[in-house]
């Protein structure tokens, strides 16, 4: 690769230039649905053809221009560094359950939590955990090998139990004052955290409670075992989780969270004779390599994106959606589609808002709306697309780590038991819908 390469300007606007998304959609999902199989098609394999169609559409640059600008989206920061959060995540979630902070766990939040309400208790924590650290990627790594570990002993649905788990981390994720999407949406329309918060509550209550109620009366253990007694050295073994989640909430970057997790449950298990030390490393590298898929689609999906955006596909979406916007509600929905569009392509909500938050702020200024509740809409619609697509960093971890115990979930089996966005989506649809009809 030339060392002294610099990106080109984008091309001028034009539909074309997504037709690599429409490739994926169609390969991925088209071929699986023909298949009856979601894991006949392997996901990298979709980006890979969908890249190839990136790489042909523009004949006026040399192919190697083309590949560079490839390459540079695949090693941007965000994707380089969501990559490490997977690495780290693998390793953490075989350290732990080689030491027997899974099962332990387990055991304690069968002692804690009713059969009937476990996936009520699964969401509710996964709420409050992702609400007081302000990550959702974090919420899960943590939370889903115990949940991993649920799913033998309670005989429940493992799309379910995740569902519960990725639903929650993007409550807290959108809700959180901590949150980097908060701040972004925040900062980007100059409004308050507390305002933004306050719209948000009002947005996301109903959807919450539904959730709740679906919960309650869904995924119901399919036996009741025997529920073993909780010992000392099970509270020993959830150490690391408990040292995370206080390291977390004195704001501890995600990534010495989980490098710190690493170490202190390596010491326990060494500690505890549950392994030796070079058992440990290996546990530790095979974690991380059980995220390989996950880490290549994160690659590619970051590349596909650059070649879309010079090709001038994102610049076309903007200007079709700004094009349409006339009055409030207009904007509103404007900035919800605007959002989720760039989310779609980015799949990374905090800098969906970034890029969209300033384009926002000029519509909520020309349409005379409210910048609160246009920060709203921005944080919980990139909240929303974030938590359902199935190159997303939450759902990757989440399908990554269970992989890596054993149980594989198709991304889309899991897309439709994630009640809590979809219900999030129609949420905010109708609360732009319903607030514009109460203006005139």
């Amino acid at each position: 690769m030339n060392k002294d390469f610099v990106i080109p300007p984008e091309r001028e606007p034009r539909f074309r230039a997504l037709l690599p998304f429409v490739v994926f959609v169609v390969f991925y999902v088209g071929l699986s649905v023909c298949a009856n199989d979601f894991y006949r098609i392997p996901m990298p394999i979709a980006f890979i053809v969908a890249s190839a169609v990136g790489l042909i559409l523009d004949h006026r640059r040399p192919l190697m221009e083309k590949v560079e600008i490839y390459a540079h989206g695949m090693g941007e920061p965000n994707i380089m560094i969501m990559c490490l959060i997977f690495i780290l995540a693998g390793s953490f979630a075989a350290v732990a359950k080689g030491m027997g902070a899974v099962d332990s766990a387990v055991v304690i939040a069968r002692n804690l939590i009713p059969d009937r309400l476990l996936l009520t208790g699964i969401f509710i924590v996964s709420c409050f955990i992702s609400l007081a650290i302000g990550t959702s990627c974090g919420t899960i790594a943590a939370l889903t090998p115990i949940a991993v570990g649920l799913i033998g002993p309670m005989k429940i649905d493992p799309a379910l139990l995740l569902g519960a788990v990725v639903g929650g981390a993007m409550f807290g994720d959108n809700m959180s004052m901590i949150s980097d999407t908060t701040i972004a949406a925040a900062r980007t329309q100059q409004v308050a955290m507390r305002d933004k918060f306050i719209m948000n509550f009002r947005m996301i209550l109903p959807a919450a409670l539904v959730c709740l109620v679906i919960y309650l009366f869904s995924g119901r253990p399919g036996t009741m075992q025997q529920i073993p007694s909780a010992s000392w050295k099970d509270m020993l073994n959830i150490l690391p989780y408990l040292m995370i989640l206080i390291c977390a909430l004195f704001g501890m970057n995600v990534m010495a969270l989980l490098f710190f997790g690493i170490v202190l449950a390596g010491i326990l298990g060494i500690f505890t004779s549950s392994f030796s030390f070079w058992t440990a490393l290996d546990m530790v590298g095979k974690g991380a390599l059980g995220m390989s898929e996950t880490l290549i689609v994160a690659i590619l999906a970051g590349g596909l994106l650059s070649i879309v955006r010079h090709n001038g596909g994102i610049r076309f979406l903007m200007n079709k959606i700004e094009a349409r916007i006339t009055g409030r509600r207009g904007c509103e929905a404007g900035v919800f589609l605007l959002t989720a569009a760039i989310n779609l392509f980015t799949a990374n909500n905090t800098v969906a808002i970034v890029i969209a938050g300033p384009i926002a702020r000029d519509f909520s200024r020309k349409y005379g709306c409210d910048p609160r509740r246009i920060a709203s809409i921005l944080d919980t619609a990139s909240c929303v697309v974030q938590g359902l697509i199935p190159y997303g960093a939450q759902i990757l971890i989440a399908i990554g780590i269970a992989k890596t115990s054993g149980i594989e979930i198709p991304s889309f089996r899991l897309i439709g038991a994630l009640y809590y966005p979809i219900l999030l989506a129609a949420a905010l649809v109708l609360s732009i819908i319903l607030k514009s009809k109460t203006e005139h």
